[in-house]
């Protein structure tokens, strides 16, 4: 990989353990800054605008608690947030094993979309740019038995994933197909991520592998 010019610090907005191996996968180093925001007291018309309500404040907060890096760079802040839509209901985290048991017996052989909202903030001195949207991907889900929804509801794994399941995980074989972007569904889309980085002028390259000191 060919290093590039020094991009903004980049500070990743988000407690997920999936955002940030995606993003290091894709070349990319950010710093983690849990924002601390209770999703549960936040409301949206729909389940699009909710997970864009919720990117927006995880990266404001983060924004807010931010001290100014040493080197006086730019800083660019990524927030996200995802949501599984399913008969007009948003789907978070399961958090109990007999809610994710439950959701996979309401999802199993149906077709839900995976929403995920995707708020950046750029900083450089007294300039101050934001940039946002929603990724939408169609997740079809195999028929699984009980045995099945028994057995990874016990693994614990989609507990504390958006709509109890994984992609990239042990959930995979459970996911007949999907219309869309893979890495919408583990939790950030790294094509609209580049799209809303050229929107703030911040080319992908730049922010290749440790950018920061």
């Amino acid at each position: 990989m060919t290093p590039s010019p020094a991009g903004p610090r980049l500070v990743l907005a988000s407690a997920s353990p999936a955002r940030l191996s995606t993003l290091r996968s894709a070349g990319l180093d950010p710093e983690v800054v849990v924002s601390g925001v209770d999703e549960s007291a936040v409301t949206a018309d729909d389940v699009g605008s909710l997970t864009a309500r919720l990117a927006l404040l995880k990266a404001e907060a983060v924004v807010t608690a931010l001290a100014p890096g040493a080197d006086h760079r730019p800083v660019l802040v990524v927030g996200c947030d995802s949501l599984l839509e399913l008969d007009g209901e948003a789907l978070g985290k399961p958090g109990s094993p007999d809610v994710a048991a439950q959701r996979w017996r309401r999802m199993r052989g149906r077709s839900g979309v995976l929403h995920t909202g995707h708020h950046l903030v750029l900083l450089d001195g007294d300039d101050r740019r934001s940039a946002a949207a929603v990724a939408a991907t169609t997740v079809h889900f195999a028929d699984v038995s009980d045995t099945e929804i028994e057995a990874y509801v016990a693994t614990g794994e989609p507990l504390q994933v958006a709509g109890a399941f994984t992609v990239d995980g042990l959930g995979g074989p459970f996911v007949r197909a999907i219309e869309g972007d893979f890495h919408n569904v583990v939790g950030i889309s790294l094509p609209l991520l580049r799209e809303l980085l050229l929107d703030l002028g911040v080319t992908w390259p730049s922010l290749w592998r440790a950018r920061r000191p």
